[in-house]
């Protein structure tokens, strides 16, 4: 994050005060509603475990979102702690400024530092690359989203349990957002 960046926005977990802002921010960002409604429903069903927000300093406006929800994934048929990074979304005042890089590295350090081991995200290689998502390391899990997009950034000093990769299942609401968009 730029020094510019760092002094205008302030990084933080969501609040109770931010769903009005949240919901008209991931509405606004993507072209069908499904995001917002995937933030609602990992919500209300217990599966989100962290949502951090992008606060501009100068309006005290939300300018970006980041949430990361539980999984259940195994390797070597024991439970990995680990996340999916979905959705990300930043204001379109606010894009190609650092705000979603920001968000992603606050989020992926207090993920490391809560024990997570694993962290997926579906997306572009080349961006999520910069903070160690790979397509190998998500390989071999069984996914319904297995591909050369389907990226996994290991958290605990890049290590990595050994043993047979299997399931990698991301929360119920995932199941439901391709009926919603």
């Amino acid at each position: 994050m730029s020094d510019q960046l760092s002094a205008a926005i302030t990084i933080r977990p969501a609040q109770g005060q931010d769903v009005a802002a949240l919901d008209a921010l991931l509405v606004a960002s993507f072209s069908a509603p499904a995001e917002a409604a995937l933030v609602r429903d990992l919500c209300v069903e217990g599966d989100m475990v962290l949502m951090l927000v992008a606060i501009n300093e100068a309006t005290d406006g939300l300018i970006g979102a980041i949430a990361f929800s539980r999984m259940a994934v195994e390797i070597g048929g024991k439970p990995i702690n680990s996340v999916a990074l979905a959705p990300i979304a930043v204001a379109r005042d606010w894009r190609q400024q650092g705000v979603g890089e920001a968000l992603v590295a606050a989020g992926l350090e207090r993920l490391e530092k809560e024990g997570v081991v694993l962290c997926f995200a579906l997306g572009d290689p080349a961006f999520y690359g910069r903070f160690g998502f790979a397509a190998d390391v998500a390989s071999g899990f069984d996914s319904p989203y297995a591909g050369d997009y389907f990226l996994a950034a290991p958290l605990q000093g890049g290590l990595i349990p050994c043993g047979v990769r299997g399931a990698a299942t991301h929360a119920p609401a995932f199941a439901r957002l391709g009926d919603a968009a």
